[in-house]
């Protein structure tokens, strides 16, 4: 089990299940649907679902006949995952740092910084040089050669333009810190600090490349507003979708 040693898992304790409150849960079925068309999911395939948080993604592939492990370092969103998955959908806690996974997967996703971009934080804490790079390369480890990943990361230049007082952005390494107040399920409020690893189009080309993968696309979208559309300055995050080269 993986040790309590990341900044999220203390505001995952908190959210619990009010984070399926927030307005950006709400697009999944658009998301999913997306997502089954783009990386060529079919019933009966695996899917790997890296920072799965409460489930929603890996609910909604499930329904369609679609296996998946989820895996998410809190302990409590693995718990509100766990409760009426579909048939084939299962759950653990794990470390998106440290996957034990090797070509046993048709495809593998990270959504809504739910593993890929969270992995700054504090000053101080160990981490390795580029951790959200060990997260990808840990996907693309877990694909059967041919394999897909689609990887959603904010967008650094969105984030800068719209850069608000209760933010601040270090350019060295491109991580936006906030300090917000979410609320809990009966409503309490926490006051929490949030790390945002930002990201520009070539550096996910390039950290695909570093990882193994052949990236085929990076669009521009929006949570619930997945579409095959150029990155612009006004898109809140980027989308690439790479694939494991196939054997021979």
């Amino acid at each position: 089990m993986a040790q309590r040693d990341h900044w999220f898992e203390d505001v995952a304790d908190h959210l619990g299940a009010a984070y399926l409150r927030y307005s950006f849960t709400k697009g999944t079925e658009q998301e999913v649907g997306f997502l089954v068309d783009a990386l060529g999911l079919e019933p009966g395939m695996r899917v790997l679902d890296v920072g799965c948080g409460p489930g929603r993604h890996a609910h909604a592939l499930g329904r369609r006949g679609i296996a998946v492990h989820g895996i998410d370092i809190s302990a409590r969103f693995v718990e509100l995952a766990e409760v009426d998955a579909p048939g084939g959908v299962t759950f653990e806690r794990l470390d998106a740092r440290a996957l034990p996974f090797s070509d046993e997967f048709d495809a593998a996703i990270s959504l809504c910084q739910g593993a890929f971009g969270l992995q700054h934080g504090p000053a101080g804490r160990p981490r390795p040089a580029e951790p959200d790079s060990t997260v990808l390369e840990g996907m693309a480890r877990a694909l059967r050669p041919g394999g897909r990943v689609a990887v959603t990361a904010f967008s650094a230049y969105f984030q800068v333009r719209w850069l608000t007082g209760s933010m601040s952005f270090d350019a060295a390494d491109g991580v936006n810190h906030e300090r917000t107040t979410v609320k809990d399920e009966a409503g309490h409020d926490a006051v929490v600090d949030l790390w945002t690893t930002c990201f520009t189009p070539r550096e996910l080309r390039l950290l695909c490349t570093a990882a193994g993968l052949e990236a085929a696309h990076v669009w521009g979208v929006r949570p619930g507003q997945y579409a095959r559309q150029r990155p612009g300055l006004d898109h809140e995050e980027l989308l690439v979708v790479a694939a494991k080269p196939p054997v021979g």
